[in-house]
């Protein structure tokens, strides 16, 4: 659990720093964090995804994947807790749950969350998740700048959801596979791809909607290897 620690620490630690900024940061500054860290998340896609051995099998996870997220609206489900949170916090920001999304989205449609947690939770490996939580807070730092309240919030997600998977990993060995580990990496580099894609702004994929691709790249390794 100690990656999933540092990794909700970083996200916390950023968020205060774009919070304090605020709009004080320039919007030069903000934009250019946001275009550095998209290039750099769409390099780790693209690695992840040509890593694959099997990319017609990663596509058609994608494919299903993508169906089925948007018969789930899972997005739309994310969106919801968000205005929970924010009603919970009593906070009046009219930006918070569109932070609190992008965020969570963010840190957690990734197959590096997946591989790191796995490697956290079965092997006591944190480093994967260490440099997640390097890109996660400088991220969070750009994100809170826009957004505010809502992305120091996503810290909470990362914290169970991230959790979760590397508490549930030290219990099943199977997903040690090195079938299962080379699905999740070629899929999940595909969602990654998504994300940078939608920090440069160069056009909105509801990458939320294509989480399930994940499970259906492990299912589909343990059927077929």
């Amino acid at each position: 659990m100690i990656g999933t620690v540092v990794n909700t620490g970083a996200v916390l630690v950023g968020s205060t720093v774009g919070i304090s900024a605020g709009k004080r940061l320039p919007e030069r500054i903000r934009s250019i964090l946001m275009q550095a860290l998209g290039l750099s998340v769409v390099q780790i896609g693209l690695k992840m995804a040509l890593s694959g051995e099997k990319m017609i099998a990663a596509i058609a996870y994608l494919l299903l994947g993508g169906l089925t997220g948007e018969i789930l609206r899972i997005e739309d489900c994310i969106g919801r807790v968000g205005e929970w949170l924010k009603a919970r916090a009593g906070s009046d920001s009219s930006t918070f749950v569109q932070g609190f999304v992008s965020a969570s989205l963010l840190y957690l449609v990734g197959a590096m969350m997946i591989v790191g947690s796995i490697q956290d939770g079965t092997a006591g490996d944190p480093s994967t998740l260490y440099v997640k939580s390097l890109l996660d807070g400088v991220a969070s730092i750009a994100l809170a700048s826009t957004f505010g309240v809502g992305v120091a919030f996503s810290a909470l997600s990362v914290f169970v959801v991230q959790g979760a998977i590397t508490l549930l990993a030290s219990k099943l060995m199977f997903l040690q596979s090195a079938a299962v580990l080379n699905a999740i990496t070629a899929t999940g580099g595909l969602l990654i791809l998504g994300i940078g894609i939608n920090l440069l702004e160069l056009r909105t994929i509801r990458t939320g909607n294509l989480l399930p691709a994940l499970a259906y790249a492990i299912v589909g390794a343990l059927l077929i290897g």
